[in-house]
């Protein structure tokens, strides 16, 4: 509060000084036109409102550093602050503000003031030490919970990964009873191959055995009528044969030797009994 009463207070006196220095420097005739009056009060006005800006700039450059520095300050101990942004617009609290200022630093009472000014107590090492405690203690709270959700996840991750074994098991044994039954559609396959050819290779040999039947039939037609021809023509031939001159003399021939043989066993008969 000092600090920022003695800042505002001299940037008071630096306006304060530029309107004495246009009295000074401006206001020496007794007669002024319109525009020269307008032309002074736009100049104060620039000079002022520049004086004022750079006091609001500063002022909130110094506010962010304070705050900064409580933060800082707080991170150490570790402590959680919170701020209010509603708050600062609160009229009441502004005006306990303004009469704690007026209260505070009036020169009168000022050594007064001071000796019955309530103080914060310091901190000593044992709140240090306790707040030390606190953040530890929750710390390790917060650890336990930690490894207590790390042990649930680490089952739950078990208990994906035996899910994932039995799964893959599972698979591992569809794809076999697949190609299992993959072997069994191409053995059936095969096995209907096999009978349809068997069946057309039956009907096949059928049409042959058939046809096997009727030539061998035909053929033994033939045969007869071949051997029928044979005959005829072995009877044409002997016929032909005994109507020529050879053979009736051959016939004669054999006429004769037949009648000779028959006489020679008739005389060979008559002799064996005397002997």
């Amino acid at each position: 509060m000092r600090f920022a009463r003695s800042k505002r207070t001299l940037r008071l006196k630096t306006i304060d000084s530029c309107f004495e220095e246009l009295k000074d420097s401006r206001l020496v005739e007794e007669t002024f036109t319109v525009d020269e009056v307008r032309e002074m009060l736009d100049g104060l006005q620039a000079v002022v409102r520049g004086e004022v800006e750079i006091e609001l700039i500063n002022t909130a450059h110094t506010n962010v550093l304070l705050l900064r520095q409580l933060f800082s300050q707080a991170e150490k101990f570790y402590l959680r602050l919170q701020s209010d942004i509603s708050e600062l617009e609160n009229r009441e609290l502004l005006e306990q503000v303004a009469e704690f200022e007026k209260t505070d630093f009036k020169t009168t009472n000022k050594i007064n003031q001071e000796t019955s000014k309530p103080k914060l107590a310091p901190l000593n090492e044992g709140g240090v030490c306790e707040l030390l405690n606190k953040e530890i203690a929750r710390l390790q709270e917060e650890n336990d919970k930690l490894k207590g959700r790390l042990r649930t996840l680490e089952s739950q991750a078990m208990s994906a990964l035996d899910e994932k074994t039995k799964a893959e098991s599972a698979l591992k044994d569809l794809q076999k009873v697949q190609g299992e039954q993959q072997e069994i559609s191409s053995l059936e396959d095969t096995v209907a191959a096999l009978k349809e050819s068997y069946e057309r290779s039956l009907s096949v040999n059928a049409a042959s055995k058939k046809d096997l039947q009727e030539n061998l039939i035909s053929a033994k037609h033939e045969l007869l009528q071949v051997q029928e021809q044979l005959a005829l023509a072995e009877k044409e031939l002997e016929k032909k044969f005994q109507q020529t001159a050879a053979y009736r003399n051959m016939k004669d021939i054999l006429t004769k030797k037949n009648e000779q043989i028959k006489e020679i066993r008739k005389r060979l008969q008559r002799y064996e009994p005397d002997e």
